[in-house]
This record gives structure tokens, C-alpha cells and sequence, in this order.
């Protein structure tokens, strides 16, 4: 079985995300607009880690995004930062880590970009598991 397939993104807490991403902007030319976040593209015939796997035609992407310091989204973690892995069938999977006794944190989400699940580590970081969407990177 096929387990991550990438990584979809990388999540960080900051005290204020705005100015965290004009930093980010200014020093590293990583533009963020008016946004917190930025996706970098991944065309299939480069990476092929990117690849959007329940649509081929459709790029993947990595997303870079910051988070209010007291967002509750990382919880029961009180790491700084969480890591989503993209993965080809979430529904499978999380069955599978069950039986391999993974802690499993709430119930998986289906939204436009597909569908998301969470557990943690044997460390206490929550991780996120995303199965893009038909039409979504």
C-alpha cells in the first residue's frame, strides 16, 4: 500500500503572520500578496511528487503558510508547526494506521481541495494527511 506520496505543506505558527511573510517576501522573494500562505507549483514532468495522483493533468503543489501563534488548528500538539503529507487513498490509509495503533485525531474533513485527516507522532506532533481533489493540486 501507498502511503505519502509528498509533502503537501508546511504549517508554522507565528506571532503575526502578516509580518512573518513580509520577512518571508523581503529576504527570501517568496511573495505572499496579501495572503499568509503561497503555494509553490509542481509540474508533473519535474516532480513527479507533485503530481495531483487522482488527476495527472492537474499540477501539484507544496504549500508554504503561517498560522496565528494562538490558532488551535495544530491541536491536542503544542508544536510550532505542522507538516501535511499528501497521500492517494486517505480512507485506506487511516484504516491502516488504526490497526497499527497510530493515534487518529478527530473525524477525516471533505473540502474543495480534497479530503484531510489527521494523526500524531510519537512525539506529539499532529500530522496532516491530504488526498487532493479531482480538480484541486
Amino acid at each position: 500500500m501507498q502511503r505519502a506520496t509528498g509533502i503537501g505543506g508546511v504549517f508554522l505558527k507565528a506571532k503575526d503572520p502578516q509580518a512573518l511573510a513580509a520577512w518571508y517576501d523581503k529576504h527570501l522573494g517568496l511573495s505572499f500578496g496579501e495572503n499568509t500562505y503561497l503555494s509553490f507549483e509542481c509540474p508533473p514532468e519535474q516532480e513527479r511528487a507533485g503530481v495531483n495522483e487522482n488527476n495527472p493533468a492537474v499540477p501539484g503543489s507544496t504549500v508554504f503558510s503561517f498560522f496565528r501563534k494562538d490558532s488551535n488548528y495544530f491541536d491536542p500538539s503544542s508544536s510550532p508547526f505542522m507538516i501535511n503529507f499528501r497521500v492517494k487513498d486517505l480512507l485506506s490509509l487511516i484504516e491502516k494506521l488504526k490497526e497499527e495503533g497510530v493515534e487518529i485525531i478527530g473525524e477525516i474533513q471533505e473540502e474543495i481541495y480534497g479530503k484531510f485527516g489527521w494523526i500524531m507522532d510519537p512525539e506529539g506532533n499532529k500530522i496532516e494527511l491530504w488526498e487532493p481533489g479531482e480538480g484541486k493540486p
